[in-house]
C-alpha cells in the first residue's frame, strides 16, 4: 500500500510541472481563438481557472488522495475533457483545435500508453458534446495570424517540457537498472561478487588467457573451523568474521583483482596478470593479516585461513579444470594442518 502510494506521488510530481507549462501556454492559444467569438463571462472565468489554477488543484487532489496514481489518471482525463470542450468552443478553428487535441493525446500516451490514450479520446468526445449542447455545433475554418503566433509557444515549449520529463525518467530507470544489475551480481553479506557472477568472470578470464597467452592465478580461500565459530559464538559473530575477510580482501588486493564469495565460508579471487610467485606472496600476506583479527566482543576468538592457488596453464581444457586445480590445492592445505597457502601439489607457506 505505502509502496503504491509512493509511486503514485512520484507520478503526480512528474506531471505537475509539465501541466503548469502546458495549460498556461495552451490558455494563450485558446484566448486567441475565443476572443472574436464574444463568449459570456463564465467561459472566460473557466478558461482562466483551467489555464492557471487547475494544475495546482489537480496536484493537491492527487497528492492528498489515498490512491495518488488513480487520482492523477482521473486528472489526465479531466484535462482531455476540458481540451475537447475548448476545441469545440473555439468552433474547431483548425490550428487551435489540432494543437490542443494533439498535445492532450501526446500527454496521455506518455503517461499511460494506449489505454489512457483511448480513454482520453472518449473524454475529449464528452467535452466536445458538452460544448455543442451549450453553444451549438459550429466550425470555423479560418486561421488568423494572431492564432498562429498564439499557438507557437504550445507547439514548441510543451513538447520540450514533456521530452525533458521523459528524459529524466529514462535516466532514472537506467540508474535503477544498473543498481539492480549490481545487486544481482553481489553477495548481500560481504558486498563481494556472488558465486554465479564470479564463475562467469572466471570463464571470461580463462578464454582471455587461452587466446592472449597472459598470466593469471586463482585463489580459493577457506576460513578454518568456521562451523565451530558459528556453533560456539553464534551466527552474528560468524557474519562479522566473513565481513572482516571481505574487508581485508578489498584492502589488500588490486583494483583489477576479482574477489567473490564462493559459498559459505569459502572465498575466491582471480588475480589477472600475476605469476604464481607473486600471488603466493599476496595470499601469504593476506593469511597473516587475517590471523591478527580480534573481535572486541570475544577477545579469545582466533581465526586463520587455508588458501589454495592455481595459475593458468595451457593444458587446462576449461575453466572448471583450472578451478579444480585450485580446489585440490586448498584441500591439500587443509589436510596438512590448515592455516597455510598451498600451490598446486606442494606447500610453500608455513603454519602459524
Amino acid at each position: 500500500m505505502e509502496n503504491q502510494r509512493g509511486k503514485g506521488l512520484s507520478f503526480a510530481r512528474r506531471i505537475y510541472r509539465p501541466r503548469i507549462i502546458g495549460l498556461g501556454i495552451g490558455c494563450i492559444s485558446v484566448i486567441a481563438a475565443l476572443y472574436p467569438l464574444h463568449m459570456p463571462g463564465w467561459v472566460w472565468a473557466l478558461l482562466l481557472f483551467n489555464g492557471f489554477g487547475w494544475a495546482h488543484l489537480a496536484y493537491q487532489l492527487s497528492t492528498r488522495s489515498d490512491f495518488p496514481y488513480k487520482a492523477e489518471r482521473r486528472n489526465l482525463l479531466y484535462d482531455s475533457l476540458l481540451g475537447g470542450f475548448w476545441a469545440a468552443t473555439t468552433q474547431f478553428t483548425p490550428l487551435t483545435a489540432v494543437t490542443i487535441l494533439s498535445m492532450m493525446a501526446m500527454n496521455n500516451v506518455a503517461a499511460g500508453g494506449k489505454r489512457l490514450f483511448l480513454h482520453g479520446i472518449v473524454a475529449q468526445l464528452v467535452g466536445i458534446g458538452v460544448s455543442w449542447l451549450l453553444f451549438g455545433i459550429k466550425f470555423n475554418p479560418d486561421v488568423s495570424l494572431v492564432q498562429v503566433y498564439a499557438c507557437l509557444p504550445m507547439l514548441t515549449l510543451y513538447p520540450m517540457a514533456l521530452g525533458m520529463v521523459c528524459y529524466r525518467l529514462a535516466i532514472k530507470l537506467s540508474e535503477h537498472k544498473r543498481a539492480l544489475s549490481a545487486l544481482s551480481r553481489t553477495d548481500s553479506l560481504t558486498g563481494l561478487l556472488n558465486h554465479g557472477s564470479w564463475k562467469d568472470l572466471l570463464h571470461l578470464k580463462f578464454h582471455k588467457c587461452q587466446q592472449q597467452q597472459v598470466h593469471a592465478t586463482i585463489a580459493l580461500i577457506d576460513i578454518d573451523h568456521f562451523k565451530q565459530i558459528n556453533d560456539s559464538y553464534g551466527h552474528i559473530i560468524g557474519d562479522q568474521v566473513l565481513r572482516q575477510l571481505s574487508l581485508e580482501l578489498r584492502r589488500n588486493l588490486r583494483d583489477n583483482d576479482l574477489a567473490g564469495r564462493y559459498g559459505g565460508d569459502e572465498f575466491c579471487v582471480i588475480l589477472p596478470d600475476m605469476p604464481m610467485e607473486q600471488a603466493a606472496q599476496v595470499m601469504e600476506r593476506m593469511r597473516e593479516v587475517f590471523s591478527n583479527y580480534r573481535n572486541p566482543e570475544i577477545p579469545e576468538l582466533r581465526v586463520s585461513l587455508s588458501i589454495g592457488l592455481a595459475s593458468f596453464q595451457s593444458t587446462f581444457t576449461d575453466a572448471a579444470t583450472w578451478l579444480n586445480a585450485a580446489d585440490r590445492a586448498l584441500y591439500a592445505a587443509k589436510d596438512t594442518g590448515r592455516n597455510r597457502v598451498n600451490i598446486s601439489d606442494y606447500v610453500v607457506a608455513h603454519s602459524a
